[in-house]
């Protein structure tokens, strides 16, 4: 049996804060895109940075929460696969688009909003002692 794999793991900074909207049939789909970088040194020493921008696509519960914790510039892991949409505009102009369907998402970074709130500060019930463990 032939088995196929469509699968695509990205670390990288939002570039900008996602957008939610709704299906006709009232399904939540996010949208926003991811900044990945690489650098390297060439052959004469010279320092070389690439960035590859990705489109990514959330459903569902994942949309609301991407729409609701993420924001611009927010360090970002995205696990999904790749879809290629093809689509003619009114016009009769071709167009494609690649994307990154999301199946997972991690926040990473510091906490930069909610460290500086009060209401999220660890309370002493939040806080667990080493004796609290048998092990």
């Amino acid at each position: 049996m032939s088995r196929g794999l469509n699968k695509v793991m990205i670390i990288g900074h939002l570039g900008r804060d996602p957008e939610m909207r709704y299906t006709p049939s009232g399904k939540p789909v996010t949208t926003f895109t991811v900044a990945t970088s690489r650098s390297w040194n060439s052959t004469d020493g010279e320092r070389h940075t690439e960035t590859e921008w990705f489109n990514i696509v959330a459903w569902g519960n994942l949309a609301e929460i991407c729409k609701q914790y993420l924001n611009k510039g927010q360090q970002v892991y995205v696990e999904g696969r790749l879809q290629t949409r093809r689509w003619e505009d009114s016009e009769g102009v071709k167009h494609t688009s690649v994307e990154i369907v999301a199946s997972e998402m991690m926040m990473l970074g510091d906490r930069r909003d909610s460290a500086a709130s009060p209401a999220n500060e660890p309370t002493e019930a939040d806080t667990i002692s080493d004796d609290e463990y048998p092990f």
